[in-house]
Order: C-alpha cells, then structure tokens, then sequence
C-alpha cells in the first residue's frame, strides 16, 4: 500500500503546485510568474516528490508515465491499474484544495481552472492536430527522458534532476498549444472543477498523452536500450 500513497501524494504535489502556481501567481499584474514560472513550477513538483517517495513507488505521479514504463519493459502490468487508479485520486484530492482556496475570493470566476484545452480552447487557439502532435510528441520524449535517466548505466542519484527539467522544457514549449497534458491525471483533477468544456475536451488529454507514453517506452526498449 506505501506505493499507492506514495504515488496519490505525488501526483498530488504535481497538481497542486503545477496548477496551483498557474491559478495564483502566473496572472499577477508586476509580480506575476509567467508561462515560466509556471513551467518550473512542474518541474519542481515532479523533482522534489521524485526524491521524497521516488524510493517506494518509482515517482510516476502521470498514468502515461506508468504505461510507457510498461510498454519500455520498466514495470509490470498488473500493478498498472492500481498506480492509475492512485495517481487520479491524487490529483483529484489536490484540484479539490485548490477549488476551496480559489473560491476564497469574493467574486472569483472558475473559468477553466488550469484544465488543458485544444482548438477554441488552445490558450492560444491551436488546431486539433498541432495540439494532438504536441501532446503525443512531448509525452513520448518524455519517457524517453525517464527510460534514459533511471538506465543502469547513468549515475545513481541524478534521475530527478532530468526528469524535472524535462517537464520543465515540455511545459516551456507547450503551455500555449495545449495548456500542457502529458499527464491525464492532471487533466482530469482540473477539468472536473472547470466549465463544462473542460469535461468535454479531457478525453483528447487521456488519449493523446497515453499514446505518447506507449511510443516513448516502445522507442527507448527497442532503438535505444542496451541489452548488455
């Protein structure tokens, strides 16, 4: 069971301080954070969690990570069900708090509430397929990153570190395509307190990014891997 909880806590740091920083600090007028800002503030959430409960669970914290570890050859398929089931829970805990925080204002409006989005809902009104391409392309470098930092033969220690700073880059390039996915979870956790388009659209974020994962694992397992 430590796993699962580790797992619900992690995915719950990455959405609560990923989405968290996007609906508090990103918008400020002067002292506001930025698609940067917001782009560390994912990365920082997979770093630190990877380095608090990465030893139990492997620091999935994103059902797409968890399939493309499976499809790689990384982690075993019945144990999949329960890291998904764990990770979503985990990120709905957290877009809960940040609903209850966020309606501590007089007068806020939810609006999207962080939730990712394509075409009209792009943050910048890109096409169904530009967004499809980002999200599959981003989440199988992805798990090329994580296949190639947790490899044998890389330094023990500094998978975290890559890891971070990759979802660092993908949020960096993404966040006006798609708001950025690469994680279902995280979708999912925002879009059930969104407006209803939110709830329409999460479908495109659990496909495209699950799709990625699996070609991200297939890619490194058999083009990149060293069997020796």
């Amino acid at each position: 069971m430590k796993k699962y909880f580790a797992e619900f806590f992690g995915t719950f740091w990455l959405v609560f301080g990923g989405c968290g920083t996007a609906l508090f600090a990103c918008g400020l007028e002067k002292v506001g954070v930025g698609y940067v800002g917001v782009s560390l503030a994912f990365g920082l959430t997979v770093l630190t969690m990877a380095y608090a409960v990465g030893h139990i669970s492997g620091g999935h914290f994103n059902p797409a990570v968890t399939l493309g570890l499976v499809a790689g050859g990384r982690f075993k398929f019945g144990q999949a069900v329960q890291y998904i089931v764990s990770q979503v829970l985990g990120g709905i805990a957290a877009a809960a708090c940040l609903y209850l925080i966020f309606k501590g204002v007089d007068g806020a409006v939810v609006g999207g509430f962080a939730s990712n989005g394509y075409g009209e809902h792009s943050p910048e009104h890109y096409s169904f397929l530009a967004c499809a391409v980002t999200e599959v392309l981003l989440t199988a470098f992805f798990l090329i990153i994580i296949h190639g930092a947790t490899d044998k033969r890389v330094p023990v220690g500094f998978a975290p570190v890559a890891i971070g700073l990759g979802l660092t880059l993908i949020h960096l390039i993404s966040i006006p395509v798609t708001n950025t996915s690469v994680n279902p979870a995280r979708s999912i956790a925002v879009a059930l307190f969104a407006e209803p388009w939110a709830l329409e659209q999460v479908w495109f974020f659990i496909v495209f990014p699950v799709i990625g994962g699996v070609l991200g694992g297939l890619v490194y397992r058999y083009l990149l891997e060293s069997k020796n």
